[in-house]
């Protein structure tokens, strides 16, 4: 993904879904519960790391939940700048559950007709975790600009990952349809000048494991 030929104006940011954990595994919300990636998450990480991850960041920002700082570490072998806004969504009394146990919740069925857009019971409502998720983005951008670094890499969760997406990607697409796999990304080119000035964008130079 990195190869050293980056033009040194801007600067080069890979987003990057953590690995695998036990509850991905069985399609269940895991949220604010920090659990670790699972053996399967590590293998397929060890895989990535050969296929994708030749050149270091100068930058490595990570959520502070245990799932990001282990492929985080895995991927890059250094400790990463932690980022508390990023932590996962709060899914309230969807945690740790999945589909076949929620189906018959009428609570579950009034947040699926709301297509997602409803707080979860007991939890977060979108709004407020996409404000955190930007201003968790904003804090890392500015720590590239001030330090000058063109080369970074985010280590986070798939919802904080379609939140930022959606604000500020070159091209327009619903939340849900910027979901990418555990492993999988973006890479992005921003131009330091333009968002110092508030032209809030980026490019998206390349996408891996959508869907």
């Amino acid at each position: 993904m990195w190869n050293g030929t980056e033009d040194k104006i801007k600067v080069k940011i890979t987003w990057i879904r953590h690995g695998m954990t036990q509850a991905n595994g069985e399609h269940r919300y895991l949220g604010k519960t920090d659990e670790p990636l699972s053996e399967t998450g590590i293998h397929l990480l060890q895989e990535k790391k050969k296929e994708y991850f030749s050149s270091p960041p100068e930058f490595l920002y990570t959520s502070p939940m245990k799932r990001c700082v282990q492929t985080a570490e895995l991927l890059f072998e250094r400790n990463p700048i932690l980022i508390p806004e990023w932590k996962e969504m709060d899914f309230g009394q969807f945690e740790g559950k999945n589909y076949e146990e929620l189906k018959d919740d009428p609570c579950y069925q009034k947040w699926i007709d709301s297509n997602g857009m409803l707080p979860f019971p007991g939890g977060e409502s979108r709004e407020d975790f996409k404000h955190r998720s930007l201003m968790g983005f904003q804090k890392a951008v500015t720590g590239c600009i001030r330090e000058n670094v063109h080369r970074a890499a985010l280590v986070i969760h798939g919802g904080t990952i379609m939140n930022i997406m959606e604000e500020y990607a070159d091209r327009q697409r619903p939340f849900y349809e910027w979901h990418v796999k555990n492993g999988g990304g973006y890479l992005i080119e921003l131009d330091p000048v333009s968002w110092q000035k508030g032209k809030y964008e980026f490019r998206i130079c390349e996408a891996y494991m959508e869907g």
